[in-house]
């Protein structure tokens, strides 16, 4: 501070509390103002914020209750995302106060964690015995790792390992203590499930906690004399030539820390790092990388041994019994981080308190020599380990939320592996090892032979593939189609299984309940395949080598109708002339769509076929006219009528194939070929459709005729259909061809007594107004069969009634014949009293009496008013007949006499008809 500020901040400050420090600011000014004070011949004055001295123990006031009501209120909001992001950064203050060695910070948090066990959700979670939400299975996560990292301090005394290690068993023993799997729920995986043992599970079966890694990281020692000597020298190794013991050396040397497994062992470089020892850190992760690097070594020399044997069976297991990627103590993340953090440029150290508004820039590292090695940085072991951990074969582990923590793991990985710019130092380091990985046998998830339940390769695939690519394209090729398997799918399902499955639908989801992110790693699967499709466009070896995976690998339609619509859009850019073989291969993989959907009708059916239309279309005539020909295995009669064969021949499609008058009409043919088969196969819904598209061919609408009146004749079609077909002929002006159809479909009508509102009425209504414009024969001729198919009265009082009309306005209807004393030019009414007419108003008067019978045997006083309306619209049609007052109050008497026990309906009866 300038001479102005600081003057500011006292008076500030002596305002603020003046009444506890302005006595001492008037006895430290009267001091001052004195010239001989002891204040003025000391140079400088006491800085309160520089810290203790050297000798003193790091340690900072720590306002207990404010912490604990800080982190009791955020777990009260867990559902924001704010309330997460807070208590995450609470953790990170934890990590920053063991990096300054504050002693403090083990006490920080200790609060938080009993803070955490009170939450009261932890209870509910368990009595529900579900898994609690995401955030919150991070937070733990997070709350388990930072404890490994505390009781594995280097530094701390033995009383104070001990408090920790009593606290840790006390959480661990209480029932809500969440489990490192994820949730409360003591299920198995399932009795399909071919997995190893869980190296999670105690003999008893007993699940591990979230506290169970730093118990067991408590009882571990920093003593030992050779792990000492890795952490206290860059030179530590043994001669080459010296006899001594060289357990703990790899052949060239250097120091290997093989003292405890793989992920605890990362777990002590991270305690390093996070306890402020960044350079022994560095020691370590070399150490614990040399011996990853022997033991692949041995790995790669036993299965070269038994490879012979592997690929004859074809099987393998897994020898992984813990995956990496995903895994509670993160040991890949941790080892690439701690070089990475080594290689970052000065300039490029995060600001202590950046600025939350800026934009974050991308790391820039540099290659930083390892002491020990000449030739190699810390950041291409960074790249090393990333790839070596990340194609580990490893099973899907148990639970959605260990699975989705793969996947996370996985992707925020690969976010480092991006940060890496590949040069020329690290090109060779990615190109041995993606060829290692590809020879890495059953300790590759790129290996010849994998474990059925592996977990898929397809996002690290694709970040080789393209980061190989502008190197060495043949190994991004074989890298990348040796990772299109997913061998979880790669099982025949039994026909019960095939029958009820919606293919559309992730294929294996119902099969196989415990991999929950399936449906993921297939989206991945295809992301993988479309990678290598746009990359191998203009070479078309390779592009065959490609569709030849999709279709053995991808077992999802949806899927492959995506990738089929990205090939083609890549196919076809504006403006530029189209790739034909990637154009073609979308073109089969649209075709494998079809096949595969054709028995399961989807809501996406539609959408498919009119794309595959236009990208046959794209390719040209030919293949527009062999998914016509072979419409059969492709689609569904209705299908190839209403859209393959309408749009295959549509004005705009004819223009954009650009075909002479000979080839125009090679394809209408075609067309008009595909509907009378589909007709044929399926008369009812696509007869229609057959003879709108031969209209303009006089011997394929003869022939599209013929086929409804064969499968009118064979019961092929319903009356609905026929009436349909009817119609559309007169409306084309063949009223004979319509009468005969309508007739026909009488033959498939029948209407019972009560059926007052049946969809056919209108049909019928037509085809009576029909018959009557073409004459008293037609008349004739349908009386008996309207006679026959409807029972309902009042339906055959409306065809009366229409009868006894002039016909509307079909008179003027060319190609029919006119009837001698019918309503036809004339326009002379038929008689009631006459045939045809009076068959017909017997049998409506018959269908009254019966139905009023058959009503009146179950009738209830709430529908006595309805019946008096349908005795008032019976006395309408008996009043058209000769002597019908007569015939319907005979009637009446018959039904007072019948049914005079229902005394009050009778009384309405009398009230309204006498």
């Amino acid at each position: 501070m300038n001479r102005d500020q600081l003057q500011k901040f006292v008076q500030y400050l002596i305002s603020a509390h003046h009444t506890e420090v302005l006595p001492t600011a008037q006895r430290l000014a009267d001091e001052i103002l004195l010239l001989g004070s002891e204040i003025n011949r000391v140079h400088g004055a006491p800085d309160p914020t520089a810290g203790a001295g050297i000798e003193d123990a790091n340690c900072w006031h720590l306002d207990e209750e404010q912490i604990q009501e800080q982190v009791k209120q955020l777990l009260s909001n867990g559902g924001y995302y704010g309330a997460s992001k807070q208590l995450q950064s609470m953790f990170n203050k934890v990590r920053e106060m063991l990096r300054m060695r504050d002693s403090n910070g083990a006490r920080m948090l200790i609060l938080m964690t009993e803070q955490f066990l009170q939450d009261p959700r932890l209870a509910l979670w368990r009595q529900q015995g579900a898994g609690m939400t995401d955030k919150c299975r991070q937070l733990w996560d997070e709350l388990g790792a930072l404890w490994v990292c505390v009781v594995l301090s280097p530094h701390c005394k033995l009383e104070e390992r001990t408090l920790w290690l009593q606290l840790l068993k006390k959480w661990n023993k209480l029932d809500i203590c969440p489990l490192e799997e994820g949730n409360y729920s003591c299920d198995s995986s399932g009795a399909n499930s071919t997995l190893p043992p869980n190296p999670n599970r105690s003999a008893a079966g007993v699940r591990q906690t979230v506290f169970g890694r730093a118990i067991k990281a408590a009882e571990l020692r920093w003593g030992d004399c050779h792990l000492q000597k890795i952490l206290s020298s860059d030179c530590y190794g043994v001669s080459l030539k010296s006899g001594s013991d060289k357990l703990g050396f790899d052949p060239q040397g250097h120091p290997l820390w093989l003292g405890d497994a793989f992920p605890m062992a990362c777990a002590r470089v991270d305690a390093l790092r996070s306890h402020g020892y960044p350079r022994e850190a560095l020691r370590l992760a070399v150490a614990v990388v040399n011996a990853m690097r022997l033991q692949r070594r041995h790995q790669l020399e036993s299965y070269k041994q038994q490879k012979k044997e592997l690929l004859h069976k074809g099987t393998t297991s897994i020898t992984n019994l813990e995956g990496w990627v995903g895994h509670p103590l993160d040991p890949i993340g941790c080892l690439c981080r701690t070089f990475l953090e080594a290689c970052r440029m000065d300039d490029e150290v995060l600001a202590l308190y950046p600025d939350s508004a800026s934009e974050p820039k991308k790391a820039l590292y540099q290659h930083i020599p390892v002491p020990s090695s000449p030739g190699e940085s810390y950041f291409m072991l960074a790249l090393e380990v990333a790839l070596l951990g990340l194609g580990q074969q490893r099973s899907m582990p148990e639970g959605l939320y260990a699975q989705d923590k793969v996947v996370r793991s996985e992707e925020q990985l690969i976010g480092l592996l991006d940060e890496m710019e590949l040069d020329e130092r690290l090109v060779p380091v990615l190109r041995k090892q993606v060829a290692l990985l590809l020879d890495g046998g059953p300790f590759s998830g790129f290996g010849e032979v994998v474990f059925r339940e592996t977990v898929p390769m397809h996002t690290f695939a694709r970040y080789l593939f393209t980061a190989m690519l502008p190197y060495d394209p043949e190994l991004a090729y074989r890298l990348a189609l040796r990772a299109m398997r997913l061998p979880v799918l790669e099982t025949v399902l039994p026909a019960s299984d095939i029958l009820h499955q919606n293919p559309l639908d992730s294929m294996m989801a119902n099969r196989f309940p415990r991999w929950f992110t399936l449906g993921h790693l297939e989206t991945r699967q295809c992301e993988l395949a479309s990678a290598m499709l746009t990359a191998a466009k203009g070479d078309p070896n390779w592009l065959r080598m490609v569709l030849g995976s999709i279709q053995q690998n991808i077992h999802s339609p949806a899927l492959l109708f995506k990738l089929a619509q990205d090939a083609c859009k890549t196919a076809t850019p504006a403006n530029t002339p189209p790739d034909t073989t990637l154009l073609n291969i979308s073109l089969e993989l649209g075709l494998q769509v079809m096949r595969m959907t054709l028995n399961t009708m989807t809501w996406r059916r539609r959408e498919m076929v009119r794309w595959l239309v236009s990208c046959a279309t794209e390719i040209g005539v030919q293949a527009l006219m062999n998914i016509m020909q072979n419409w059969y295995t492709l689609f569904t009669p209705i299908e190839a009528t209403t859209i393959v064969a309408v749009t295959g021949t549509t004005h705009a499609t004819l223009l954009r194939l650009s075909l002479s008058t000979v080839q125009r009409e090679e394809l209408c043919s075609c067309a008009r070929t595909l509907a009378l088969q589909c007709a044929m196969k399926d008369p009812q819904n696509c007869a229609l459709p057959a003879l709108t598209l031969c209209e303009k061919n006089h011997a394929a609408f003869e022939a599209a005729y013929q086929i409804v009146l064969d499968s009118a004749a064979s019961a092929g079609m319903g009356h609905s259909h026929l009436f349909t077909v009817a119609r559309y002929m007169e409306h084309r002006g063949l009223p004979l061809r319509a009468y005969k159809l309508a007739t026909l479909a009488f033959s498939h009508l029948s209407i019972a007594f009560n059926q007052d509102t049946h969809p056919a009425l209108n049909d019928v209504l037509w085809a009576c107004s029909l018959s009557q414009s073409l004459g008293k024969n037609e008349l004739a001729a349908i009386v008996p069969l309207v006679i026959k198919s409807v029972q309902c009265a009042p339906m055959l009082s409306d065809i009366l009634h229409r009868w006894s009309l002039p016909p509307p306005g079909l008179a003027s209807l060319g190609g029919g014949r006119r009837g001698a004393g019918g309503a036809g030019a004339g326009g002379k009414l038929f008689a009631m009293d006459k045939a045809p007419l009076c068959q017909l108003l017997e049998a409506a008067m018959a269908a009254y009496i019966s139905t009023t019978h058959s009503r009146l045997t179950h009738i209830s006083p709430r529908h006595y008013g309805e019946f008096i309306e349908f005795l008032g619209k019976a006395r309408e049609t008996f009043l058209m007949a000769h002597e019908g007052h007569m015939r319907f109050s005979q009637f009446l008497d018959n039904l007072k006499q019948t049914y005079k026990g229902k005394k009050k309906l009778m009384l309405l009866v009398r009230e309204r008809f006498g």
